[in-house]
Parts: C-alpha cells; sequence; structure tokens
C-alpha cells in the first residue's frame, strides 16, 4: 500500500498580514500533480487543515477544492482535526463525505473506529485520533489516572484495542517529545503538552501533525511529515517535501520524501541599507521570495520598509543586527535628575537603550525639539 503524508496545511495563514492563500493553492495544485504521476492508494492529512478554528470564506473554498478534485481521483482521504481547527467545523458532513472517500475524524467522544483499506496483503486498520488534551479524555474516562498528555494519548489509544498482529497506522496531532521545534509552532510553557513515543508501540505507522519540520522519531515508523510550506523565517533551511509511504506485508515499511517547490521561497538576506539597495546586490536575488532583510547599519534608515519594497517588493520582515540590538544593557540605577540638564538625561536614555552616544546631529534636533517644547509650556 502505498500513502502520501501530509499535514499542516494551515490554509488561510498570514504572515504579517501577508496572504498566502495564493501560495497554498499553488502547492495544493502541487500535491494534485505528484498524485498523478504517483498513484497511491490514500491521503493522510494528520491535522492543522486551518490556520484558525473559524476559517475565512476562501479557506474554506481552497480546501472544498482540494478535496473536490481529490475525491474525482477516487482516492481515499483520512483526516484529522490538529489543535488550530474546530473539530465540530471540520468534522461536519463527515458521514456523508465517506461515500466519496473522504474521512473526516469525529469530534473525539472516547471511542475510535478504524477505517479500514486493503491491498494485496489483507486490510491495514487506519485510526484516527484528533488533536486532544487531558480534559478530553478524562470527561469519558474519569475513572483512568490521567495527569499528562501521554497519559491521556495512552488510555485513547488503550482503548481501541488494536490487533497487533494486523497492520495498523495511527494518525493523530500532538507534540511527541524530542521533536525539534520552530517559531511558527503552538507548544505549551514548560513542554507539559509532551506525549511519550512509547504510546504508539502498537503500531506499524504513526502518521503525525503539529510540528512543522520533517523529521522522524526514534525511527521511521513514528514521523512527522511537516508543512508542505514554510510559514515563519524559522523555517528558511527546510525541505519542504511530501512523505510517501510504501506498506508491504506487517513489518516492512519504507518511506521517501517528494519535494515541493513553492511559488515563492522564504528566505532572510542581510547588509548595510547601501549594500542591499546596490544593483549589483539585488540583480542576483529572487526578489519575488519573501524575504526578511536584516540591516546592519548602525542607525536606523528611515522608512526603510517603503524603500525596500520598491526593489523587494514582497518583503515581509524587517529588523536590525548592530551595537544597539546585539547588546543587551541594563539601566542600573536612577540618575541624578536634579543636576543634569534635559539633554544630558536624554542622552544617557538613548546610550542605555541603543548601546552608543547620540552624534552631534541627533543632540542638535533633540536640543531644538526641547527649548521648542519649553517655550510653548512658558
Amino acid at each position: 500500500m502505498k500513502l502520501f503524508h501530509l499535514s499542516d496545511l494551515h490554509i488561510g495563514k498570514r504572515i504579517n498580514e501577508v496572504s498566502l492563500i495564493e501560495d497554498q493553492q499553488y502547492i495544493l495544485s502541487q500535491i494534485i500533480k505528484t498524485i498523478d504521476d504517483i498513484r497511491v492508494d490514500g491521503v493522510i492529512i494528520a491535522g492543522d487543515v486551518y490556520d484558525k478554528s473559524v476559517p475565512s470564506a476562501e479557506a474554506v473554498t481552497l480546501f472544498d477544492d482540494f478535496l473536490s478534485r481529490l475525491a474525482l481521483r477516487n482516492i481515499p482521504v483520512l483526516i484529522i482535526s490538529g489543535n488550530h481547527d474546530s473539530p465540530e467545523r471540520l468534522s461536519f458532513g463527515n458521514r456523508i463525505m465517506e461515500g466519496a472517500g473522504i474521512y473526516l475524524a469525529p469530534v473525539y467522544s472516547g471511542t475510535v473506529k478504524p477505517i479500514i483499506l486493503n491491498d494485496e496483503f489483507g486490510k491495514v486498520n487506519f485510526w484516527l485520533l484528533p488533536f486532544i488534551k487531558p480534559a478530553h479524555v478524562k470527561r469519558f474516562y474519569p475513572e483512568e489516572k490521567i495527569e499528562s498528555y501521554t497519559d491521556a494519548v495512552r488510555v485513547a489509544i488503550d482503548k481501541m484495542k488494536i490487533n497487533t498482529e494486523e497492520r495498523n497506522v495511527l494518525v493523530t496531532h500532538q507534540f511527541v517529545t524530542g521533536a525539534e521545534t520552530c517559531e511558527s509552532e503552538e507548544l505549551s510553557v514548560g513542554g507539559t503538552d509532551n506525549v511519550d513515543a512509547s504510546v504508539f508501540d502498537g503500531f506499524d505507522y504513526v502518521a503525525l501533525g503539529h510540528i512543522h519540520g520533517p523529521q522522524n522519531i526514534g525511527s521511521n515508523r513514528i514521523r512527522y511529515c511537516g508543512t508542505p510550506l514554510k510559514y515563519s523565517f524559522s523555517e528558511c533551511g527546510h525541505i519542504k517535501s511530501i512523505t510517501e509511504i510504501e506498506m508491504g506485508r506487517k513489518g516492512s515499511l519504507e518511506l521517501h520524501t517528494l519535494p515541493l517547490l513553492p511559488k515563492h521561497d522564504m528566505r532572510q538576506i542581510s547588509g548595510t541599507f547601501e549594500e542591499i539597495t546596490d544593483k549589483s546586490f539585488y540583480e542576483n536575488e529572487n526578489r519575488d521570495d519573501y524575504l526578511h532583510v536584516i540591516l546592519t547599519d548602525e542607525e536606523d534608515v528611515p522608512e526603510a520598509m517603503g524603500r525596500l519594497r520598491v526593489i523587494y517588493p514582497n518583503l515581509i520582515k524587517l529588523s536590525y543586527d548592530n551595537t544597539r540590538t546585539r547588546t543587551n544593557r541594563l539601566i542600573e540605577g536612577a540618575q541624578d535628575v536634579k543636576t543634569k540638564s534635559p539633554l544630558e538625561l536624554l542622552e544617557d536614555l538613548y546610550e542605555e537603550q541603543n548601546n552608543q552616544p547620540m552624534n552631534s546631529q541627533q543632540k542638535a534636533i533633540a536640543l531644538e525639539l526641547i527649548e521648542s517644547i519649553w517655550e510653548e509650556n512658558l
């Protein structure tokens, strides 16, 4: 049996108010093309279909189009909700959709029934376990000791009563201990949402969602496929892909990654304003990419964002890397305000905040403003 493992589509995602809906439409079409090139027996989507629990109309329309295109190809699709999704909204109409081979995990009710697909070696049981918290499971099993996310997932799996002599695939959306994270994920403080990988011992494959970087946990049997697109600049180094699963007889498992090429890449570039706006520099850059520009100028450049967007239209983020930003100096104590002039006090404050003294031009401007304000108050 050959399967595609996807997760964390985050349809409707915006970065600094820039909509990625066209990029998501592009990448979903690329996934459809890959499915046409490589015939698969099923597609798994392991949660965070949408970026918000109440998705926008355009996000819902895009996902509806993606599912419709999959259904036309007669490919079973197995979907669970993630922590960004509303399980009630996502599972709406699930019993009707099953007729088209679209299996949407219902809201967790204490019972998970398998979706059974067959190949030449017999049946494979797919267990769809949406994102759960300890309180979700405790509600149905108050007699169980559930004090952590590991306890919650363990109890939910124990109640499935899987037959380990058969092939079993778990689709779930949790943070498994040991996974490498990045800025775009929502994790609990102190790692309280960690799930120990030992709870998955009975499964032949665990299709995980939640973590945006593709990675195995312990072995290729437990895997995060990662997002199909980069959703933060902390993901610049990621190579986004589809995880292709090949299951043979019981115990036979092979994974392959199929790269996905975005409409716009997400990158960081660094240098002084003069360097980055020099024609010899930007002629060698793909200026349509989504960019984080890091300026190394010691002083802030006036209207830098607007001026840079003339050259780099998809500039999303601007920051500085200089003496001021690299050094975090703390104000050690109050200055003697009675013996210093307003300008001297302002100079002290500026130096504490910027780790360098005011220059002569800044002092002249500050003095002119101080005198003007004082005159108005006399």
